[in-house]
């Protein structure tokens, strides 16, 4: 590799900066989705958009998390609307609100304390 090609290229520090300060923005847009529902969107378009750039790194775990909490959440968001009909899609509507507020709270908590989503603790 030419010197001028390494000069160009981003440093590690940078890369994990830029990819950190992502996984910061989609928590972000994830609580304020809990009072304007379009940002968890945008939130989960910006983890696909940017996911290639934190392949490897600690953060990736973060990207998985915040993706699985859009998906599985707005599954059993639908899931409830569906079942609002025979009453206990409330129910699931509720317990759902309250697992999504965990998982940003949890997500955020760990990528403040750098450390990655999954791992295993010491007891």
């Amino acid at each position: 590799m030419s010197e001028e090609q390494d000069h160009n290229r981003p440093s590690a520090q940078s890369v994990a900066l830029t990819g950190r300060n992502t996984v910061q923005l989609v928590y972000v847009l994830q609580a304020v989705g809990f009072l304007i529902g379009i940002t968890w969107i945008a939130g989960v378009i910006v983890n696909y958009v940017k996911q290639d750039e934190v392949k490897g790194s600690w953060l990736e775990s973060h990207f998985r998390w915040q993706m699985r909490t859009f998906w599985f959440g707005l599954l059993w968001g639908v899931l409830g609307g569906i079942t609002t009909l025979v009453g206990i899609g409330f129910l699931i509507i509720a317990v759902n609100y309250i697992w999504l507020i965990y998982r940003v709270v949890k997500g955020w908590l760990d990528l403040s304390s750098n450390k990655p989503m999954y791992a295993k603790q010491a007891a």
